[in-house]
């Protein structure tokens, strides 16, 4: 099978790709018709929710000028969160650039919502590696544990779904919030869906109808054409440089939720007496609405990239979380690659389909936060921006590589041609299966 396509082929074999793999990746994109029709289906919902919360909210050109200093009286920043509220259909939200990242965020939500002598309760297992050392399972400064807040958890299932069982039996008078992890983080785990998170909501309700309960939404937003926050959820969790920031945003994170979880976290990160009150913008304001703007097309090119690069890798016999056929719920791919070798190869694949250090050879070290040495490809315009083309994976067994974004769908197939590419030069890549 030769697929021209008026020199298609000539654009990719400029970035060394052999036409095996590209011919490869074409067959693969023909079977991929009807499943890329329902991403931009969602996508299209979505995009109309959110001109439909902008508009509702009286978003103008007045919304993007700056504050500086203390920030009082940020008209942009006070709209951009009753945005966020409309989108989430939440009570309040907080959208700030002075939360750096989703684990500050999450750790954000967790210490003003919790007091010393309760306990946080986790029905999906093992949180991601980050939020260890917040709450204390591996020892750290300031963590919860160092205020008297315990911690339970109760593993899932083998085949990754809640242990309804066994659930009840961790829920105690001390429970004060239970966190339900929505993607997989560094876990082949498969991601929850929004359904499963409302139903195990509804059953953690009816055990302790006052417990407070918050989703880790990353990578989440915009998946699908609703939120946790529309099945329960007292509080969703988010990163603004992951989906809802759209690649445009350059830091930022959200916590969206009732009043009072909202005034909490608030207070928590500025001042008590202060909260909501004080904060400048900083004159970035126009990158969050317009990056919210775009979140929903660019979130569907990285759902676009994550159904071809299971597919591609599944029908080489590799193993993914979720596999070719499978609805998502989240933009990330897993692929167990078996090797340290082929988790760095893929990899470096990926960074040299970058527009920005494409140039750069990516290796694994000790990263702040995590337990063993992690990998990370990303070539991006706003630094570890995981909406944007990127790769990553702790070097350890099952040897797993997580594949995540693309800020266009070109972009996204690039990278995994690359990512093939790579793994071949390294001799890790099996033999294509017949074209024919």
């Amino acid at each position: 099978m030769k697929i021209e396509e008026n020199g298609k082929y000539d654009a990719y074999k400029a970035f060394g790709i052999d036409q095996d793999i590209f011919e490869f990746g074409e067959k693969a994109l023909s079977n991929l018709e009807s499943r890329f029709k329902q991403v931009d289906l969602t996508a299209e919902k979505n995009q109309l929710r959110v001109i439909r919360a902008m508009q509702e909210n009286k978003v103008s050109s007045e919304c993007f000028n700056g504050s500086t200093g203390y920030g009082y009286d940020d008209y942009g920043r006070t709209t951009l969160e009753k945005v966020y509220a409309s989108i989430f259909h939440t009570e309040d939200a907080l959208v700030r650039p002075q939360i750096t990242c989703g684990t500050h965020a999450l750790a954000l939500a967790l210490m003003s919502n919790l007091r010393p002598g309760d306990e946080l309760y986790s029905p999906a297992g093992k949180p991601y590696d980050t939020l260890e050392e917040v709450i204390g399972i591996r020892p750290s400064k300031g963590s919860l544990a160092e205020y008297g807040i315990t911690y339970a958890q109760t593993d899932l299932l083998p085949d990754g779904t809640f242990d309804y069982e066994n659930i009840p039996k961790k829920i105690n008078s001390r429970t004060k919030l239970v966190t339900i992890q929505r993607s997989k983080g560094y876990q082949t785990r498969p991601t929850f869906s929004v359904k499963q998170i409302g139903e195990l909501i509804s059953f953690i309700r009816g055990i302790k109808p006052d417990v407070t309960i918050m989703v880790d939404n990353c990578y989440g937003e915009f998946v699908e054409d609703f939120e946790p926050s529309d099945v329960g959820a007292d509080m969703v969790v988010g990163s603004l440089i992951k989906n809802p920031g759209g690649g445009l945003a350059p830091c930022g994170g959200y916590i969206c939720g009732t009043k009072d979880c909202v005034e909490n976290a608030a207070y928590r990160l500025t001042s008590p007496g202060l909260g909501k009150e004080v904060g400048a913008s900083l004159g970035i304001l126009n990158t969050f609405y317009q990056g919210l703007f775009f979140a929903p097309i660019v979130t569907a090119s990285a759902l676009k990239g994550a159904i071809f690069a299971a597919n591609l890798y599944e029908q080489l016999g590799f193993s993914v979380v979720p596999n070719g056929s499978e609805d998502r719920h989240d933009i990330i791919q897993a692929v167990k690659l078996g090797s340290a070798k082929g988790v760095e190869a893929f990899c470096q694949g990926i960074q040299a389909a970058a527009p920005v250090d494409g140039y750069v050879v990516p290796e694994p070290w000790d990263m702040p936060g995590y337990d063993d040495p992690v990998i990370m490809a990303a070539g991006a315009f706003v630094q570890g921006s995981s909406i944007e083309l990127s790769a990553d994976g702790p070097i350890r067994p099952p040897y797993a590589v997580y594949f995540q974004g693309g800020l266009t769908w070109p972009h996204a197939k690039l990278g995994i041609l690359k990512s093939l590419q790579s793994l071949r030069d390294a001799g890790c890549l099996p033999e294509l299966p017949s074209l024919d």
